[in-house]
């Protein structure tokens, strides 16, 4: 998602289910409004401090003060994750962004940690999200963990030459101006999901997972069941929300899991294809019902399992026609988290998303942690297809897929890369798309490629295919291969 690469110029990376997708499979279950109302207290519903970045003394007298801004070590109120803002979305920032943090209650200091400064994850150009008028220019967010101090610099990248003079050579410093109106953000996401989503993660060998703590859920990833006569196919639920947003997050999930639920549960292949042909069956290619290309579908936590505050985003839901391809990325937010801590920091990505950068909701469609779990993002349903805002020119007739971490120079674990070659083959799958294979999405315009390009790509394909970017980073691109053929393996191919 982030930094500049090496070779190019351009910057990187970061209602019911209605129509068709309609199945009698789980029903919702009635229960009085009085009967969810989460208990006083029982929810933080999360913050966001925002603070205005200034002039600092430079350490390299060739540049003016304006070309570093920060701000001095001061306390604050707790935040666990941090990203630097600015007034023009199509203004890039070169430069360095670090920041330091003070774990919360101590007197320890972190390091100085670098924010990617290039977060280029974002709806299409001309799209009513990019043009609201409410989008800034940000970096990827850093999960710092619960913190009550901060110190952030940001210095304009120097452009060092050589200039011919009368008595001989110099070296001239000169740095391209620092966007306006810097703002630090920090967001505190909330110290639970509702209380009546709360549950036990298990223990499953992991030294991330042990057991989740009750304020952050974050349940085991399963195997789907063999045996379609013991599969419960019902998924653990919270009552029904009760605000209208809520249960319309909730509704875009239904057919698949009960109003409230908290995950929607893995089924066996047997009883995906049948699912198959309950959702789409009007849809479905003579090819497709001959022999349905799809894998099974994997257990998803849903918006209410993570405890997304639905009042944060836009109320409607954008789709667009199908799901032709699958981009994959990283968030670039590090990799210092505890899978228990992930509903914590997606709510974070997801309040800085919203009300740091002005989008509508969460840009990924999905997001994956480094134990495995698959978190659904934007609302609107899994099933269906939502228009996301992850790769700039190629929204359309697409899905992002968001791996939890930074994977420059780290290596994404087996867990992860196996959840995005299942996620992919059963959302691929419904719509007929081979993993394996290539497809044709018309480019909305980037730094890429041409806004009415028709570009040919892999069907699962990683941000840098579609906008120069190092996302999803060099150690997670570099798995993209075998993801396809796990994907395809799974599809039955």
């Amino acid at each position: 998602m982030r930094g500049l690469l090496a070779s190019s110029a351009g910057v990187t990376c970061a209602a019911a289910l209605a129509l068709s997708l309609t199945s009698p499979a789980v029903a919702a279950r009635p229960v009085s409004p009085a009967a969810v109302r989460p208990a006083p207290g029982a929810e933080a519903p999360g913050s966001t401090q925002s603070l205005p970045l200034a002039p600092l003394a430079s350490r390299d007298f060739t540049l003016a003060p304006a070309d570093e801004q920060g701000l001095p070590r001061r306390d604050v109120r707790h935040f666990s994750l941090a990203g630097v803002i600015w007034d023009d979305p199509d203004i890039e920032l070169h430069g360095r962004v670090q920041i330091r943090t003070r774990a919360a209650g101590t007197d320890t200091w972190s390091g100085w940690q670098d924010l990617e400064a290039h977060n280029d994850d974002t709806a299409d150009p001309g799209a009513a999200e990019r043009i609201s008028g409410h989008v800034h220019g940000a970096t990827a967010p850093l999960w710092v963990g619960d913190s009550d101090g901060v110190e952030v610099r940001v210095r304009a990248e120097a452009d060092r030459s050589a200039e011919d003079m009368a008595r001989g050579s110099r070296t001239v410093t000169t740095a391209a101006p620092l966007p306006k109106g810097l703002r630090l953000e920090l967001v505190d996401p909330g110290e639970s999901a509702p209380a009546s989503t709360r549950q036990e993660a298990a223990a499953a060998g992991d030294p991330h997972r042990a057991v989740a703590p009750r304020s952050d859920p974050t349940p085991e990833t399963p195997e789907p069941a063999e045996d379609p006569a013991t599969m419960d196919t019902s998924a653990p639920t919270a009552e029904p929300p009760e605000d209208a947003a809520a249960m319309d997050a909730s509704a875009a999930n239904a057919g698949l899991a009960g109003a409230g639920a908290i995950e929607i549960p893995a089924l066996n292949r047997q009883q995906t294809e049948q699912e198959l042909f309950a959702l789409r069956a009007g849809e479905l290619t003579e090819r497709q019902r001959a022999k349905p290309y799809i894998g099974a579908r994997p257990r998803i936590v849903t918006r209410r399992g993570w405890g997304a505050d639905e009042g944060l985003r836009e109320r409607k839901f954008v789709y667009t026609k199908k799901v032709k391809a699958a981009f994959v990325h990283h968030t670039a937010s590090g990799n210092g988290y505890r899978c228990t801590q992930v509903p914590s920091l997606i709510r974070g990505i997801y309040r800085y998303h919203v009300k740091s950068m002005g989008w509508r909701d969460i840009g990924y469609n999905f997001l994956v942690d480094k134990c495995g779990n698959i978190y659904e993002g934007r609302a609107g349903g899994v099933a269906r297809p939502v228009l996301g805002a992850h790769t700039l020119g190629f929204n359309t007739n697409s899905m992002g897929i968001a791996v939890v971490g930074s994977y420059g120079s780290k290596k994404p674990p087996a867990a992860a890369t196996t959840a995005v070659a299942r996620l992919a083959a059963w959302k691929l799958g419904l719509y007929g798309a081979n993993p394996k294979g290539k497809t044709y999405l018309k480019s909305g315009g980037g730094n890429r490629y041409p806004k009415g390009k028709k570009v040919r790509l892999n069907v699962i394909s990683g941000h840098r295919d579609g906008f120069a970017t190092e996302c999803p980073g060099r150690k997670l691109y570099r798995k993209l291969g075998s993801t396809r053929t796990t994907a395809a393996r799974l599809q039955g191919r």
